[in-house]
């Protein structure tokens, strides 16, 4: 069984846009996306995504990383392989984007929720993430 997730990295002033998220009772920071649904494209996941969660249109969407190696996923209870593609986009005007300061700011109550903010390259660290798959595509930021 696999799930296939496509992200989006989005850098803007030396900063990269990250998604803070309580799903299923957890708080998750990770790059904004989600799953593909059946019928679309990778591509066109991503541009979904990104229209539905942040409200903007994707642009110049360009592939960056495929998962190369083996990750469970964290939220399936049944045994579930991820594969995530991961694509740098542009925006028409990421000041646009409505974010916070603070992870998690505003979220609270039950059911899933996410806040965006900023990440800086060169002060943070793969450890601002959650999820395994984001740690190795952060240090290829860096790299």
């Amino acid at each position: 069984m696999f799930t296939i997730r496509a992200y989006g990295i989005l850098l803007h002033e030396g900063r990269v846009l990250v998604s803070d998220e309580l799903i299923k009772g957890r708080r998750i920071t990770k790059f904004p996306g989600g799953g593909l649904e059946y019928g679309e494209g990778l591509k066109d996941c991503l541009i979904r995504e990104i229209r539905e969660e942040i409200g903007v249109e994707a642009r110049d969407v360009e592939h960056f990383y495929t998962t190369d190696f083996f990750q469970q996923s964290a939220f399936h209870s049944t045994p579930m392989q991820v594969v995530s593609v991961y694509f740098t986009f542009r925006v028409a005007d990421p000041n646009s984007i409505p974010v916070v300061e603070e992870p998690f700011i505003g979220i609270s109550g039950p059911g899933d929720q996410e806040v965006f903010r900023w990440l800086a390259l060169d002060t943070s660290k793969e450890a601002d993430l959650s999820l395994p798959i984001d740690w190795h595509v952060w240090r290829l930021l860096k790299a």
